[in-house]
């Protein structure tokens, strides 16, 4: 009884907030499974996510779904009602951006619970459900991949793309691509799932693979929420490897770096033994960053200067890179690695090697976050600005942004790894360069308010424009990766030529522009002007 009275008072909030035209009843026939909830802690946190960058108005109400069926209730609702309220999917929050929020409207959080509601609905979301003869793993949409690692691991089994990052849902990776050092190998996360469970803006629920609704597959891989909200994903496995080789070098030229870079990235189609599993890199600008929480190689007793390996006290690249192995292979590992090493022209001195678990390799960014944490420096605003460059332009981008426009002075990583695009499924909806290697450029970037204008906020959002004024000025055609625009002009060139086949598909599959209302790419509608 309580939890319908809850539900109730939802509903009547969102007719009274909104002024719907329809009967309570018509929601009230989710059930009671379907948790809709407007308390206080609940709807507050649905309206922040980790960039702190938007001042969104909180939603009407949080929906905490124990099933696909629950999500496509609650769509339909929306759908069918005469004015409609929008419903966005949140995971575990992690947009820069606000993508995931929804002032007008319901947030359905797909990963576990984000406030106190306290409303329990006996009914939990499925948990992993691994195929071990199969090598694939069918996980709930909210899922966060630490638990799908975790899941998998008890079959020797693991998925084969990553993000840096492990405490991120699964539908929302996929909804944008899902990269790592690894994704010159296996692609990204999207070129490596076998089947969906989609509700769509029309509250259908489908099932879609490469065989069976194949358009709407691979439009919502990569389409940044907007024709369907994944409930569900069958990702592939590969063994899983016991052990990690992580590796760091250093270069005082570019040019030599990203020849580096490029040269592992090509040996993809060779035997395991001759090859890197992980390549990635990030770029020094000051001294600070060489002893920060991307670079715990580096002793803080014995602090490395730039100055020591770049006496003009230029910029400094370290290319970060892995090996997998099994114990039982243990004895291979340096004859391979030393093989492969030799082959590369970093600075001699500047090699630092550990050696850890295949899961603390994986879910070190995880160890860095709890450090931030307990110096609060974790929950501030970020803006991050993730930028895919052509190969052509990358020395340009170099010259004009690593050595020009950051000057010496960041506040956070800043990553650089090139990627093959023939890994990449040009029939999903995610965008890349056209060529055939790109770089992702990540300036990872934290603002605090510490007194010092390089860390304020307004300062790196400013630099952020510059940049991207650069690239524009100097003929750079980067694609913004996890992106964001205001105008639908800059949509539209985001996505160029995929653009007709994207908005022809977000017709048919979302008409009304229910979903992912805060991506801003479309304007939702009310019934009046959608008839």
């Amino acid at each position: 009884m309580a939890t319908k009275l809850l539900l109730t008072f939802a509903i009547c909030r969102l007719i009274v907030t909104v002024g719907l035209t329809l009967d309570p009843t018509e929601l009230l026939l989710l059930g009671v499974d379907a948790q809709l909830s407007v308390d206080p802690t609940d709807v507050k946190a649905a309206s922040l996510d980790f960039g702190l960058l938007t001042g969104a108005q909180p939603p009407l109400a949080v929906m905490h779904p124990a099933s696909s069926q629950d999500v496509a209730q609650l769509v339909k609702a929306a759908y069918g009602s005469n004015f409609g309220f929008t419903v966005s999917a949140r995971g575990h929050g992690h947009s820069i951006n606000g993508q995931a929020q929804t002032a007008n409207g319901v947030v359905v959080q797909m990963s576990g619970s984000i406030g106190g509601s306290g409303v329990a609905s006996g009914r939990k979301p499925p948990y992993p459900r691994v195929w071990p003869q199969e090598r694939f793993v069918d996980v709930w949409g909210g899922e966060l991949w630490i638990d799908v690692l975790r899941s998998t691991l008890q079959h020797g089994l693991a998925p084969k793309s990553w993000t840096d990052y492990l405490y991120l849902s699964v539908g929302g990776t996929l909804s944008n691509a899902g990269i790592s050092g690894q994704a010159f190998n296996h692609g990204p996360q999207i070129s490596n799932v076998h089947e969906l469970d989609v509700v769509t803006g029309k509250g259908e629920l489908l099932t879609c693979s490469e065989e069976q609704n194949s358009e709407m597959f691979h439009a919502v891989l990569g389409g940044l929420g907007q024709f369907g909200i994944i409930t569900r994903a069958r990702i592939s496995l590969e063994p899983a490897p016991q052990r990690v080789r992580w590796i760091r070098v250093l270069y005082s030229n570019f040019s030599t770096f990203t020849r580096d870079q490029e040269y592992l990235i090509s040996l993809h189609e060779q035997p395991a033994s001759q090859k890197f599993d992980y390549v990635e890199g990030f770029v020094i600008v000051d001294e600070g960053l060489i002893n920060n929480w991307r670079s715990s190689f580096f002793s803080p007793h014995n602090p490395v200067k730039i100055s020591s390996l770049e006496p003009n006290g230029g910029v400094l690249y370290c290319l970060e890179i892995a090996k997998n192995y099994h114990e039982s292979t243990a004895s291979t590992i340096d004859q391979e690695v030393e093989s492969l090493l030799k082959k590369l022209n970093f600075i001699p001195a500047s090699v630092f090697t550990t050696d850890m678990p295949y899961v603390d390799f994986l879910d070190r960014v995880h160890k860095a976050e709890l450090k931030l944490r307990s110096k609060g420096l974790w929950e501030v605003p970020h803006p991050w600005l993730n930028l895919f460059v052509p190969k052509s332009k990358i020395a340009d981008f170099d010259k004009g942004v690593f050595k020009g426009i950051l000057g010496n002075k960041t506040s956070g990583p800043i990553l650089i790894y090139p990627m093959n695009k023939n890994k990449w499924d040009h029939r999903s909806s995610a965008v890349t360069p056209d060529e055939d290697v790109f770089y992702l450029v990540a300036l990872l970037r934290s603002a605090l308010d510490n007194g010092e204008e390089t860390h304020s906020l307004e300062y790196l959002t400013n630099q952020n424009r510059q940049i991207l004024r650069f690239c524009d000025e100097a003929g750079i055609t980067v694609k913004q990766y996890l992106p964001h625009y205001t105008t639908h002009q800059e949509w539209v060139d985001h996505f160029r030529n995929k653009w007709d086949r994207f908005y022809r598909l977000k017709m048919e599959f979302d008409p009304r522009h229910i979903l992912a209302s805060g991506q801003q790419i479309f304007t939702p509608t009310n019934m009046a002007s959608w008839q």
